[in-house]
């Protein structure tokens, strides 16, 4: 085996870290997931309630549905993904797959803005954006600058004050990053009736506000310790990166009983390919060389929206429409106390 194949080989093996980190991060994208389904249970119980009062009060006639749309053909499904299939579920990567450029880049963008942190630290964010830019790639010491920048400018702050500016941050910055043409992908499996989820390096209070915001189930990302609600300027295992990923992965079909083979995952980067590996339903999204490569041997679908030209002519048919944590920190703190 060369020594530039088993270099690859040992990046994409899982270690206790990595497997910790997935753990971690799986129990952190379910509790943030029922916290935000309390929430809108309690609206839909309000708007219920406000209907019904506005009914009582309306002539029956007015009451009544409209017999005509009921008669309605419903649209023709695609073949994929499988409409009503409750053990499939669809994992996206976020930078350069949904968003164009480095989450963390725009999210230090905007607490610098707030004064957050000065000028060097700014100038090392900017450095990191270029780097990631130019590359194509992700790179492991490249990752681990990202990490030492973003825990020594949070350690001490509230998650709370953290998960406020970045609602305004991903207003911005953020939000005319997406990519349409992978929003239309994940839009189609929401409308097939199935989970999806974004899985990144990113922290996992950015990467929550990002899901929800594009509408989506939720998100598994980094998680940055946190005691009573402040962050410690620790990591619950290590980054959510490469085998971390395809851990977090396993450990959320474990938990919400998915299937593997009847599951999608999307991603830009070869680092990822453990993930990719790991479902039935592999998708290379604005692919970088290496993956580009392996989708090829492999026979991996292909999607490339940084041109508006397709990869390849063999991806799935393009969706018809384009819409689409705070304590997810303190539950991994858990999780890594229980192992303790």
């Amino acid at each position: 085996m060369s020594g530039l194949a088993w270099l690859t080989r040992r990046r994409h093996l899982a270690t206790p870290r990595s497997v910790l980190a997935g753990e971690a991060a799986a129990e952190a994208a379910r509790e943030a997931e029922r916290a935000g389904r309390a929430e809108q249970d309690d609206a839909d119980r309000g708007s219920r309630r406000s209907r019904r009062s506005k009914q009582a009060e309306a002539p029956d006639s007015e009451a009544l549905p409209d017999a005509g749309k009921s008669a309605e053909d419903p649209p023709e499904e695609p073949e994929f993904p499988v409409t009503g299939d409750v053990r499939a579920a669809a994992f996206f990567d976020l930078d350069n797959t949904v968003m164009q450029g480095a989450s963390i880049f725009h999210f230090g963008r905007g607490l610098y803005k707030r004064e957050f942190f000065d000028t060097r630290e700014l100038l090392r964010f900017a450095w990191q954006q270029a780097y990631f830019r130019i590359a194509g790639s992700e790179n492991p010491e490249h990752l681990a600058d990202v990490r030492a920048s973003a825990l020594s400018i949070v350690e001490g702050h509230r998650v709370s004050e953290l998960m406020e500016m970045g609602e305004e941050i991903y207003d911005e910055y953020m939000a005319s990053r997406i990519w349409p043409g992978t929003r239309a992908l994940a839009q189609a499996h929401l409308d097939a009736g199935q989970k999806v989820w974004l899985v990144t390096a990113a922290p996992v209070e950015t990467a929550t506000i990002i899901a929800r915001r594009l509408g989506l189930t939720g998100a598994l990302g980094t998680v940055a310790e946190s005691v009573d609600g402040v962050y410690t300027g620790r990591l619950v295992g290590e980054p959510l990166h490469g085998p971390a990923k395809a851990e977090a992965v396993k450990a959320l079909a474990e938990a919400e009983s998915l299937e593997l083979e009847r599951c999608a995952a999307y991603s830009d980067s070869s680092n990822d390919i453990p993930m990719l590996s790991l479902v039935g339903h592999p998708y290379a999204i604005n692919p970088d060389s290496a993956l580009r490569n392996h989708a090829r041997e492999h026979g991996w679908r292909l999607r490339d929206y940084r041109t508006g030209r397709k990869a390849a002519k063999i991806g799935i048919p393009a969706a018809a429409g384009v819409g689409a944590v705070a304590g997810g920190a303190a539950a991994a703190v858990a999780l890594q106390r229980r192992r303790r």
